[in-house]
């Protein structure tokens, strides 16, 4: 790949969107997570059915805002050929969700996800924000290793752990549900509270969320969210080869703490508009950091639960997963890397999938019953 010409500055500093808006911003602000069995959870500063101030309950699905297990496994269905209808969807749905309690995998969660192509084929009505993504400049899809109508996260300690589940899953969904792909990945070694890195040797996920801001930037008032996957291969060599200062003028940030430039610490705040006394950028204007970042989008933002990938010597690189209010977010971010990033010499987009990741069932229901 060739590198692309730097962005006009004023495409950079552009006044922020209002994506507070375009991203649904729930009105309770506050925390939000999820049991370990994905379930209840209580959202503070809203009001419950009394209106008294009673907190409200996030039915969230597990595997998203829980800390990150070492090893995950992707997959995708399709609707069989046999032509499914949305009840035999439904039973085989509610089937995986009974298994939580079976346990045949221990620590393994599962997160499932309903692709836009599943809602038009049962001929029930989408999501909202529900809606294919757009083809980004750069992109070489491969589709079969993308796309789906179910889509499931298992995240667990080992990787036979999680094949164990995956097994027991594709199994239960026989006749109704086909394979489509599936992904592996990994995180590096790191210790317990950091910041994992990704192949390039650089820290990932630095600005995510914090937990009391879930509420506003992943959850829906239902529990659900959508999740955006990536599959991003990375030349890690030649990335390798560039001198440490050149790497960190790429990314933004230094390698070795994770600090932006011009920081002391990894979680410093990025000043995009410091400047040298030359008048330079001190984050270039082609950095990875500074096109992704949350203030271009008004502030909003997506949480990022990456895992690297390792399919050969010439193919490795990121699983990129976001869960997120608006896909439209992950939409005007990536349409700025793909017109500037310095990374895209180093990189490229191989496969893509979007999906709704439907809200846990309420008591005396199952995951089936969600999908409406």
């Amino acid at each position: 790949m060739t590198s692309l010409p730097p962005p006009r500055r004023r495409a950079l500093l552009l006044a922020p969107l209002a994506a507070a808006t375009a991203c649904g911003t729930s009105a309770t602000g506050g925390p939000a997570g999820e049991s370990a069995k994905g379930g209840a959870t209580a959202a503070p500063g809203g009001s419950g059915a009394s209106g008294r101030g009673s907190r409200p309950v996030l039915r969230t699905q597990p595997g998203i805002a829980t800390p990150q297990p070492a090893h995950v496994l992707l997959i995708a269905h399709d609707l069989a050929p046999t032509r499914p209808t949305a009840a035999d969807v439904r039973r085989v749905l509610s089937g995986w969700w009974a298994d939580r309690t079976a346990r045949p995998a221990p620590g393994v969660t599962a997160t499932v996800a309903a692709g836009p192509g599943l809602y038009r084929k049962l001929g029930l009505a989408a999501p909202p924000r529900l809606k294919d993504l757009p083809s980004f400049p750069h992109d070489r899809l491969e589709a079969r290793r993308g796309g789906g109508d179910v889509l499931v996260q298992l995240r667990g300690p080992d990787a036979a752990a999680c094949d164990r589940a995956a097994a027991r899953l594709t199994a239960r969904a026989a006749g109704v549900l086909a394979p489509r792909w599936r992904q592996s990945g990994f995180l590096p070694p790191h210790a317990a509270g950091e910041t994992p890195r990704n192949l390039f040797g650089f820290k990932d996920g630095t600005e995510n969320p914090a937990d009391g801001e879930l509420a506003r930037w992943v959850w829906h008032d239902d529990g659900g969210t959508y999740l955006v996957y990536r599959r991003i291969r990375m030349a890690v060599d030649a990335f390798g080869a560039l001198p440490v200062p050149r790497q960190e003028r790429i990314v933004g940030r230094h390698r070795a703490g994770g600090a932006p430039l011009g920081g002391h610490r990894e979680h410093d705040p990025v000043d995009l508009y410091a400047k040298s006394p030359q008048g330079r950028y001190g984050i270039p204007a082609d950095a990875h950091v500074r096109l992704a970042h949350s203030r271009l989008d008004g502030g909003a933002r997506m949480l990022r639960r990456g895992y690297s990938y390792d399919d050969g010597p010439d193919d490795r690189g990121l699983l990129f997963l976001a869960y997120l209010r608006d896909p439209a977010l992950f939409v005007r971010v990536q349409e700025r890397l793909a017109a500037g990033d310095a990374m895209n010499a180093f990189i490229e987009h191989r496969a893509s999938a979007v999906g709704y990741v439907l809200p846990a069932p309420a008591p005396g229901e199952s995951l089936g019953d969600r999908l409406r």
